[in-house]
């Protein structure tokens, strides 16, 4: 609220100067020690009201009040203009019994946006498990959808299953091929064929459960039964690695059904009443380029079959058609040039432009002593989702998948990941959330103590005793979440929330090592002092909850017990004891 009262104030000042509609902006100051917050405003409007930006930064801290009454003690002009807003104690603590009062629900916006909101993700081909292009596409998409829900939008989570075309058929000519191996007959497999042992252990399947009755049969019919149990079975396999993983949506839907519910043909005859379809060489075309598109596609080839793009075509009028018009499509970079035709078929259809938005993401490279790790101990040609779960866990592979920014290359460091020590950035996170646990046990408090139920959630706790420089700067850094989880929505990037939790899990172990009763008995927050000792629990259970809450909108585990973070009745840390 300091920050919204600071806003306010300032805009009000400023018109009273003469400045009309004036847009004010606050930040945190680098340095702690040039106050709570600052505004450069009176250097912008220096053009403006033709002043020196000094003189007008000092008319504005001349007349902002200091009184107490919206939170600001002091205010000061440093620089060339620069205006530095040190709040009053009450001000600095007052997000404690804010964060306590709300418990899990500090950080979410409880406005609900009319609109709902669609993210598609993963959406891979049942062909086989699950790359890791598809888990940095769960993780991000199951985050981004936990953003916008704290941002207090309704979000619906869809998996679209490209369960027909040229991939499905060359995954039942290689399941058929092994089959017929699998019985002791010749079988050609396919050059362009899928691999691993997933599709021998498929083949088997049938071949235990059929016998040979498809050597002979028709190919057709062999052909139909390899692709159905392929199917079935690997779209078994991707929903047990994706429940693994925590990600789980509210809808499947199946690219098949465009097809044999008639939307495709629906699509081309809509397509054609616009007049951008001809034909062209024996195919038929759109003219994408009349909607900005590099160039015209084909939606029908000259054998009768369609292209990818007009699937999508019909697949994205669903959503619309559905009610969903805002709808975001997390995919891997390599489809950046599906964007453009499949928005620009849309526009011919009469949708707006721009729609879908879409969140693209880079490629991951997995390494290990700084040496590319390839392939899987399963699949053979391509390292999956779950080989780097079973490998360093989900909670890592997670965050790991999320701390980079979607456009940028990951690098997903194993030597790194299966460290778990602070060095981690998960363990770090995790460590502060289990030792401010570790406190609230020792200080009396029940470990399954509602998050709105811990200490001071009722506000008679005083907390003047909160004076220290630490103190301060922790509670600023915890007040600074609510205003992350929109920013970090409308960017959509998780990966701020993975900076702003490294960042603050860091402050939290500071903050806890520093009140180590063998090495600072007066920073322990188990002081004999009630008041201090009381004021200090608070700020352990504020710790507590937001840190639960971060974890929590990332899809991570908040554990209340870890073997590094238990400490002894006296406190003193694991390295102490050693």
């Amino acid at each position: 609220m300091s920050r919204e009262a600071i806003g306010r104030e300032l805009e009000a000042i400023l018109l009273r100067m003469g400045v009309e509609s004036p847009s004010v902006h606050l930040e945190r100051p680098n340095d702690p020690t040039h106050g709570d917050w600052a505004s450069n405003v009176a250097m912008t409007l220096a053009g403006t009201l033709r002043r020196p930006p000094r003189a007008i930064a000092e008319e504005i801290a001349e007349a902002f009040p200091t009184d107490g009454s919206i939170g600001v003690a002091a205010v000061e002009v440093a620089g060339p203009g620069f205006l530095n807003f040190r709040l009053s104690s009450d001000a600095v603590t007052a997000p404690v019994h804010e964060i306590l009062r709300s418990g899990a629900s500090f950080g979410r916006l409880s406005d609900a946006v009319d609109d709902p909101v669609m993210v598609e993700f993963v959406s891979a081909n049942p062909t086989g498990l699950l790359h890791l292009g598809h888990g940095r596409q769960a993780a991000l998409g199951d985050a981004l959808s936990s953003l916008l829900e704290w941002a207090g939008h309704r979000v619906h989570r869809e998996f679209y299953y490209n369960d027909a075309g040229r991939q499905i058929e060359r995954l039942a000519l290689s399941v058929l091929a092994r089959y017929r191996e699998v019985l002791g007959h010749e079988a050609d497999f396919p050059e362009d064929g899928y691999r691993g042992d997933t599709i021998r252990e498929i083949a088997a399947e049938i071949a235990r459960d059929d016998g040979d009755r498809w050597i002979e049969a028709p190919t057709g019919e062999a052909l139909e039964r390899m692709r159905e149990v392929a199917v079935a079975r690997l779209r078994a396999e991707q929903d047990r690695d994706l429940e693994t993983f925590g990600v789980h949506f509210d809808h499947y839907f199946l690219e098949s059904s465009l097809f044999t519910e008639g939307r495709v043909e629906k699509t081309v005859s809509a397509l054609r009443k616009t007049g951008t379809v001809y034909e062209k060489d024996g195919a038929v075309w759109l003219r994408t380029t009349d909607f900005g598109d590099q160039k015209d596609r084909v939606m029908i080839k000259s054998d009768g079959s369609p292209t990818y793009f007009l699937p999508d075509v019909a697949y994205h009028m669903t959503k619309w058609e559905r009610g969903f018009r805002n709808a975001i499509n997390v995919q891997g970079s390599d489809h950046h040039g599906t964007v453009d035709r499949v928005r620009a078929g849309l526009r011919a259809l009469g949708l707006p432009e721009g729609y879908p938005e879409y969140v693209l993401h880079q490629m991951v490279t997995v390494e290990r002593g700084g040496v590319e790790v390839k392939f899987s101990k399963r699949e053979g040609d391509y390292l999956t989702l779950r080989d780097l779960v079973e490998e360093v866990g989900r909670d890592v592979t997670r965050y790991f998948f999320l701390m980079r920014k979607p456009e940028a290359h990951l690098v997903f460091d194993l030597d790194w990941a299966a460290d778990q020590s602070d060095k981690n950035p998960v363990y770090k996170a995790q460590y502060a959330h289990a030792r401010v646990s570790s406190i609230l046990r020792k200080g009396g408090i029940p470990e399954d103590t509602p998050l709105d139920a811990l200490p001071g959630a009722d506000g008679t706790v005083a907390l003047d005793p909160l004076d220290s420089e630490m103190e301060r700067e922790l509670i600023q850094q915890l007040a600074s979440f609510a205003d992350l989880v929109p920013r970090a929505a409308k960017h959509r990037a998780p990966h701020l929330v993975c900076d702003w939790l490294e960042q603050t899990a860091g402050q939290v172990n500071a903050w806890y090592h520093h009140g180590n009763p063998a090495r600072n008995p007066e920073g322990a927050v188990l002081v004999d002092d009630p008041a201090r000792r009381a004021a200090r629990l608070a700020l352990t259970g504020a710790i507590r909850i937001v840190l639960h809450n971060a974890l929590t909108l990332l899809g991570l585990d908040a554990p209340a017990r870890m073997g590094r973070a238990e400490e002894p009745e006296t406190l003193t840390t694991s390295a102490e004891r050693e």
